[in-house]
């Protein structure tokens, strides 16, 4: 599918091949030096290329060769292009133009090439008035023309030729059998070439088999085998890319439907074949519609979450508000608590008389120092309860704009740089407010360890995760899965960190917690 998807976009550049081809033709056919029967084969030459290309134009030309054949005199010729027009014809859905053309042509008369390609045109006439017509008691008539056609073509045919495999698998898979059918398809694969319009036709021929089988992934394979092929081969008459597109609209890939739809319907529009433009105009609506509900639903979803973006913005602001001011508080606090200090050396000399004034500062100080904690936790939890949040929210919107193909917005949500970047700041931010409250938290976590079991830092860190941890503890903070949640670590991590540490403690494991807790604030 994505191999379809990339053909597609390069289709400019396979019809450009084949218009420089049909250039070379145009400007051979115009030369003054060619003779009746050298412009008659190279008007062929541009017929085939323009068959399978531009409805339009094929009929013009081929008109000219067929006045053309006829001021030769060749009855070989003009039967020839006649049979030519009645194919153009009837592959365009003008069946009964066609057969006025065919009336024209004595079959008897006819070599062995020519006899071919006037039984061949027969069975596709009355084939597609078959599947078409609209008037059933007429339909097994036509049936019935067309396998009288198909047998007298089968005695002209010779065996292993490619005429001859079709209306084999033709004639096993009317009568399903598949088995057969599949093995004559082979042998056709084994005859061309993909990139081809033999080849669109035996792969779109064996997605019919697939479809009778009810084998709905290999009828897809081999449609889309087929669609990449008509557009390698700048064929504009093709059925497999809007097969294909109906087929994805019942499964309700509506948007893979919807652009393959209406690159099949520029094709036909360029084609101008009323009989495949009608087709597709048929279906165009119904996908289309499908497609425009399919938008709307994605565009309300898509407002809903700006809006709870939005929303959640203005939380993240009022939190950033709140958290500054307490911030400035805490400074006023070790502002006064320096002061305070300050003032307790001056007045050493009349301790008594100040004792109670020495109390109110005392308490003051840890009152202060419990403010701080206390809004340091709550700044780490609104910290990382923004990142949970953003990561939910980023999730949600990847899968609903996946689901609409929303491609910048969907890249962006399957990104983790956001999220990276928000955890980096969240340890950032915890390290510098932490260490300046407490700047000798490292030493002293190192003094309680083995001397050969210190803890260094690396040049570009104030904090690893393992003293975070136990910073996390000394604010108070003992339970591990709460750690795991603020750290962004899992519990069994957080466990093992506390255990590994405890394992290099001085003296007694059990109480390095508790000496954890012991580390002061500020020390002058």
């Amino acid at each position: 599918m994505n191999e379809l998807e990339t053909t597609m976009q390069n289709r400019g550049a396979y019809d450009a091949m084949r218009i420089r081809r049909i250039e070379d033709l145009k400007s051979r056919v115009v030369k003054k030096n060619t003779t009746a029967e050298q412009r008659y084969y190279l008007l062929n030459e541009l017929i085939e290329e323009y068959e399978p290309f531009n409805f339009d134009s094929t009929q013009h030309y081929l008109h000219i060769n067929h006045q053309l054949a006829q001021s030769t005199g060749s009855k070989e010729y003009s039967n020839a292009t006649t049979l030519k027009i009645a194919q153009i014809l009837a592959s365009s859905g003008r069946y009964f133009e066609a057969i006025e053309y065919l009336n024209k042509v004595r079959a008897n008369e006819l070599e062995q090439r020519l006899q071919i390609a006037y039984f061949k045109d027969y069975i596709k006439v009355y084939t597609d008035l078959g599947i078409y017509s609209p008037i059933p008691n007429k339909l097994q008539n036509y049936w019935s023309i067309a396998n009288t056609y198909t047998d007298s073509l089968r005695l002209l045919l010779e065996k292993g030729s490619e005429d001859y495999l079709a209306l084999e698998e033709k004639k096993y898979r009317d009568n399903w059998l598949f088995r057969e059918c599949e093995e004559i398809n082979n042998k056709r694969l084994a005859l061309t070439q993909p990139g081809t319009r033999q080849y669109s036709q035996v792969t779109f021929e064996r997605s019919l088999l697939y479809e009778m089988e009810g084998n709905t992934e290999a009828r897809k394979k081999y449609l889309i085998l087929s669609a990449i092929s008509d557009i390698e081969s700048a064929v504009k008459d093709n059925a497999s890319l809007t097969t294909l597109a109906i087929l994805l609209h019942k499964e309700g890939d509506i948007n893979r439907a919807y652009r393959f739809i209406k690159f099949a319907y520029e094709d036909a529009s360029f084609y101008n074949s009323r009989l495949r433009f009608t087709l597709i105009s048929n279906i165009l609506p119904v996908i289309n519609e499908a497609y425009q509900m399919r938008a709307e639903k994605q565009k309300k979803k898509l407002r809903s979450f700006l809006f709870i973006i939005s929303c959640l913005s203005g939380f993240l602001l009022i939190a950033i508000y709140f958290i500054y001011r307490q911030l400035k508080t805490l400074n006023r606090a070790q502002s006064e608590l320096v002061n305070a200090n300050d003032q307790l050396k001056s007045l050493n000399n009349s301790l008594k008389e100040k004792n109670q004034t020495l109390n109110v500062l005392n308490e003051e100080l840890s009152e202060s120092n419990l403010v701080k904690e206390h809004y340091i936790a709550n700044f780490l939890s609104i910290c990382s309860n923004y990142i949970d949040k953003l990561d939910a929210l980023n999730k949600g919107i990847g899968k609903q704009i996946n689901a609409g193909k929303v491609e910048d917005l969907f890249k962006q949500s399957k990104s983790r740089k956001l999220m990276d970047q928000e955890v980096k700041e969240f340890y950032h931010n915890f390290d510098e407010i932490f260490l300046h409250i407490y700047p000798h938290f490292v030493e002293e976590v190192n003094a309680l360890l083995e001397e050969n079991e210190q803890i260094t830092l690396k040049s570009n860190e104030s904090l690893n995760t393992e003293l975070r941890v136990f910073a996390l503890i000394r604010l108070g903070i003992n339970d591990s899965s709460r750690i795991a949640k603020l750290l962004r670590y899992s519990v069994n991590t957080i466990y093992n960190y506390r255990v590994k540490i405890k394992n290099k403690a001085k003296g007694n494991r059990d109480e390095f917690e508790q000496n954890i807790m012991k580390i002061d604030a500020v020390k002058s």
